[in-house]
């Protein structure tokens, strides 16, 4: 076996994950729920609802301001994983692992619902990953050794669904798949497969994944993602919810390991949380034991990122107020189906920061127990039980399908002549189910049904791979491994094509959302114009870029008349050579014991304030303040005029006081105020004399050095500027004045 192990600051190296796959087997099997950690201490901050932090990750964008610390909330956090290359959805894993991600969701192509066996090679896949053996080994492999660097078991999911399902979750149990979809209700009304077959499928599949102690998702929330008026099937879907959670705790699974997949079923600018939480509260009050997957509604959704995020951070904030033992992600584009690697890792830090920002609010709200809440929830309860009822009134669910129960806007038992209709002797796979032989045997450890293998050997009734010195399950040696199949659709053709971007030591890149060096760059645009004059001119613009392949993703209409935001997607077609990079050098930082010395030797005095009309203080103060480490901690006396500082003022504070320098700070930008501002200060200090004498120096979040120093200062700081940073510049610029360094 291959010594490969992950480092930190190198890229994974996918060739060496595909070494020696034949004989790689997972460590472990089994669904791992996070380990909580009441009153959790990190930094300065005591967490309620939290979970053991991880070893190694990488932090929400304000973590630095709190000692880096990344508190992980309680829910396990999908990602879920589609691009169609599983050799590049292997990278993806690995970020969204160090952003919180422990529930990688792969979704398979949709065809593979209708395949009846299980599918090997690697074939590129559209609008998913076709599952193959390789595939999910090579990703699980990746995924054991990912574990190992952020310090938290991560569980791999698929689809155990469609006509080769047994198959599958056979595959899945041999390979260290830790949790699947299973619903036998998803493969009649949403795939069309026989009815019957589905839920002899279901059986065998569900009992394989009971002893693999794999958790289970179930379909239900495709209802409401795929219903015209998706807010009217609530008691379908908890209908759909007591089926397949009921029969597969029968069949022997845990039910803390079925998890029923919710999906608040509405969005605004629908009133969403007074229409959806009485919907959560219904189904944890009915589902008491069992897990709850909540995922965010997709069905309401356009190409925003901005709108999908607030419908997740809305979304989230039920899970909050009643539970949620898995908090799906999607990724908020799911309204132009482009499963980027952004998304994803941005999907996961929402899910993070909104869960991690909400810790502790159940100690101090709780829900009313009485009024519109409770009543509407025990209406919805009511509606499901009478449904359930009605079901049974006319011979059952095969039945009730083939009546068209399942409807697409009514609110039970309100019926408008869309249900789903499926004939019981109809769909794919009809008339494949055949009844058993009375010696039927099946000498293998996970099977539902009778296995027949008394009459061969008493003693393995209960063991009844015995007969063959155990079978997969036991023996991973006797799985027979297909590497590839297809002389011209593999992933060593893939990789062959980008060979000169991967591996750690490429030198060659490109930008990239989907695949490696894809080039695919996305841009933001504004136009003065219509929408369809600012698509089209959005589209100039990427030619003149010299992009190729355009597509405008989303267009929003800022105001019919005035404007319309433009977010268009296109590639960039050249390749960037790391060697010819000339990289911007890093700000000099003198030692604190050199600066004190300095000032030591001649003490400094500086004014700061903020200029124009301007009233940020906050950067100022930071850079300034003995409490933030600013300039201060080195001993330079400062005078802080405040915000709103003309540019007079500040010149004449120097003066007055016989400053050494002078400091500006500019955030407001708009018509470059900022730097005229600037510009002026420079100006004024020269008509009085004493630009000379003076330092000057300018920083804001929008200040570069250059564009500062070309509007009259000697220096121009930007965001990220420390007072470390400032008192360097300070203290060599005197020197450089004095002739003690040279220019």
């Amino acid at each position: 076996m291959s010594d490969y192990r992950l480092e930190r600051d190198r890229r994974i190296d996918v060739a060496e994950i595909l070494k020696d796959l034949a004989s790689y087997h997972p460590r472990r099997r089994g669904w791992t729920w996070r380990t909580p950690a009441p009153k959790l201490n990190l930094g300065p901050f005591e967490y309620h609802d939290c979970s053991t932090p991880l070893h190694d990750s990488v932090g929400l964008p304000p973590a630095h301001y709190f000692e880096n610390i990344d508190p992980q909330p309680m829910p396990v956090i999908t990602t879920e994983i589609a691009s169609g290359r599983f050799e590049d959805d292997i990278r993806r894993m690995r970020m969204a692992a160090h952003h919180g991600a422990d529930h990688i969701m792969v979704i398979r192509t949709a065809g593979q619902s209708h395949y009846d066996g299980l599918i090997e090679g690697s074939p590129q896949g559209i609008g998913g990953v076709p599952v193959t053996r390789k595939q999910v080994r090579a990703q699980r492999k990746a995924l054991d050794m990912i574990e190992d660097e952020v310090g938290r078991p991560i569980n791999y999911h698929s689809y155990v669904s469609g006509v080769a399902g047994p198959d599958i979750a056979v595959m899945f149990a041999e390979e260290g798949v830790n949790g699947a979809h299973q619903d036998p209700q998803y493969n009649v009304i949403y795939r069309n497969i026989n009815m019957v077959r589905s839920f002899v499928d279901a059986c065998e599949s569900k009992r394989i994944m009971a002893w693999a102690d794999m958790a289970q998702i179930d379909g239900a929330h495709n209802a409401n993602a795929t219903a015209r008026e998706a807010w009217k099937v609530m008691p379908e879907l908890m209908v759909q919810h007591g089926i397949n959670a009921l029969l597969s705790h029968k069949i022997g699974m845990k039910k803390e390991n079925i998890c029923l997949s919710t999906v608040p079923p509405t969005a605004t600018p629908a009133p969403c949380v007074y229409m959806d939480l009485p919907y959560a509260v219904a189904l944890r009050e009915l589902f008491a034991g069992y897990r709850m997957r909540a995922q965010m509604n997709t069905k309401y959704i356009e190409a925003s990122t901005r709108e999908a995020t607030v419908t997740h951070v809305l979304n989230m904030f039920i899970s909050k107020l009643t539970s949620a033992d898995i908090q799906s992600t999607i990724t908020p584009d799911e309204g132009r189906n482009v499963p980027w690697h952004i998304y994803n890792i941005e999907a996961c830090d929402t899910a993070k920061q909104t869960l991690v920002g909400l810790d502790g609010l159940m100690e101090m709200v709780e829900l009313k127990k009485d009024g519109y809440l409770r009543e509407k929830a025990r209406e919805l309860k009511e509606r499901a039980v009478l449904f359930l009822e009605e079901m049974l009134e006319h011979g059952g669910y095969f039945n009730a399908v083939q009546e068209g129960f399942f409807v697409d806007s009514g609110l039970f038992p309100e019926r408008n002549g869309d249900g789903i209709s499926r004939d019981i002797n109809g769909g794919i796979g009809a008339g494949t189910v055949i009844k058993r032989e009375a010696d039927y045997m099946a000498p293998v450890t996970a099977h539902y049904g009778y296995n027949n293998v008394a009459q061969y050997n008493e003693s393995a009734v209960n063991d009844p791979s015995k007969l063959i010195g155990g079978c997969t399950f036991e023996d991973p040696d006797k799985i027979v491994f297909i590497d590839e199949l297809d002389d011209t659709d593999n992933v060593y053709i893939r990789m062959r094509e980008v060979e000169q971007y991967a591996g750690p030591s490429a030198k060659l890149i490109k930008p990239e959302m989907e695949w490696l060096a894809d080039g695919t760059v996305l841009l933001t645009l504004f136009f003065p114009t219509d929408v369809r004059h600012a698509e089209a001119a959005a589209l100039e613009v990427g030619k003149r870029m010299n992009l190729v392949d355009c597509e405008v993703n989303n267009r929003e209409i800022m105001q019919e008349a005035e404007g319309t935001r433009i977010e268009m997607r296109g590639r960039f077609p050249f390749d960037i050579d790391l060697d010819s990079l000339v990289l911007p050098k890093e700000p000099e930082v003198l030692s604190d014991d050199y600066m004190r010395k300095d000032i030591e030797r001649k003490p400094m005095v500086v004014v700061a304030g903020t200029i124009g009309q301007d009233e940020h203080s906050v950067g100022l103060r930071e850079v300034i303040d003995i409490k933030h480490g600013g300039i201060e901690k080195y001993g330079i006396k400062v005078y802080y005029l405040g915000t709103s500082v003309p540019p007079e003022k500040l010149v004449s504070a120097a003066i007055e006081v016989n400053a050494d320098a002078m400091l500006a700070s500019c955030i407001i930008s708009h018509d470059d105020i900022h730097y005229k501002n600037i510009s002026r200060v420079d100006s004024i200090a020269r008509e009085m004399g004493v630009r000379d004498k003076l330092m000057f120096a300018a920083g804001g979040t929008q200040i570069t050095h250059d564009a500062a120093v070309a509007a009259g200062a000697d220096a121009g700081f930007g965001r990220g500027t420390k007072g470390c940073h400032v008192a360097t510049f300070l203290v060599n610029e005197r020197q450089r004045k004095e002739g003690l360094l040279n220019n």
